[in-house]
């Protein structure tokens, strides 16, 4: 097994930081590349979003692109993502106070308000009580657990569950699972919708700095979603699944880890590698750069 990417953070020609990113790649079920463990069990947090709208975009063939990036979104509160946020409860006949986020500072602006937003409108569609949606015994967490489980091919009862940072169910896979979901997701029930809806709007998943939108926004082709504690998620139009996680969690390490690795397989990432340390006057002092081995897979 190849070792983990090591991504160094430099300031001053000295390596004041380390961070260990585990990756993998998948098409067609079979890891194709690897660095570190590809089978490290993951939750994946907000990285499950562009899977866990699934279910509503099939049922809600009417919902805009926006309406659909922002069920996906990890987003920053900023009005015209919460200007969708509420068009989503205005159609589930739903008032902010429905929202099972948590005050951060306030449930719409909590930054899962458009994933929860899109769980009552499911629910709305499905019929099923509003009240506790959050918890994994509501019909609705059922539903998506069966809905991600299908995504990467695994039994729904072999998935560990715990919950997230908004109160709703997270779910762990192995990492090679996290990118195999990701690499069928343009090809099933509704994938293409919610690939084309990324794609149009990027930045209502977070912010357009950030990794996610960043790397869709760069490379053609692909859809993306970032997780907490430092999982990352994409996939290709042509059946290329990736995923990374940094072993400690810090997200920072992303970009230049993802970078790194998809160059291996062949795709250029734009600016997405180049991250630079910068002081409070703006000025750049540092940088963050890869220095991986990465084992490719032969056949």
């Amino acid at each position: 097994m190849a070792d983990p990417i090591q991504v160094e953070v430099v300031r001053g020609g000295l390596v004041e930081a380390l961070h260990s990113v585990h990756a993998v790649a998948v098409r067609e079920g079979e890891i194709v590349a690897q660095a570190g463990d590809p089978r490290q069990l993951v939750f994946l947090r907000s990285a499950a979003k562009p899977i866990q709208v699934l279910p509503l975009v099939r049922a809600r063939p009417d919902l805009g692109e926006r309406e659909i990036a922002i069920a996906c979104s990890s987003h920053l509160a900023r009005p015209e993502q919460l200007e969708i946020v509420r068009g989503l409860l205005a159609k589930a006949g739903a008032a902010e106070t429905d929202l099972e986020t948590g005050p951060d500072p306030t449930p719409v602006e909590h930054t899962c308000s458009g994933k929860h937003a899109g769980f009552l409108l499911l629910c709305h569609e499905r019929g099923y009580e509003t009240a506790g949606y959050r918890f994994a015994s509501h019909p609705l967490q059922v539903e998506l657990l069966a809905t991600v489980a299908a995504a990467a091919d695994v039994d729904p009862a072999s998935i560990d569950v715990a919950t997230d940072g908004c109160g709703v169910p997270t779910f762990a896979l192995p990492l090679d699972r996290c990118a195999h979901a990701f690499a069928r997701l343009p090809h099933l029930d509704g994938g293409s919708r919610v690939v084309a809806a990324i794609r149009a709007y990027p930045e209502m998943l977070r912010g357009p700095i950030a990794a996610d939108a960043m790397f869709v926004a760069e490379v053609d082709g692909w859809v993306a979603k970032g997780g907490a504690e430092g999982l990352f998620c994409a996939g290709s139009l042509d059946g290329l699944g990736v995923a990374l996680k940094v072993e400690d969690g810090a997200f920072r390490a992303i970009r230049p880890a993802l970078a790194h690795f998809l160059r291996q397989l062949g795709v250029e990432t734009g600016k997405l590698g180049f991250v630079t340390v910068e002081n409070s006057h703006g000025e750049v002092v540092g940088e963050l750069r890869a220095r991986p081995e990465i084992r490719r897979t032969e056949g």
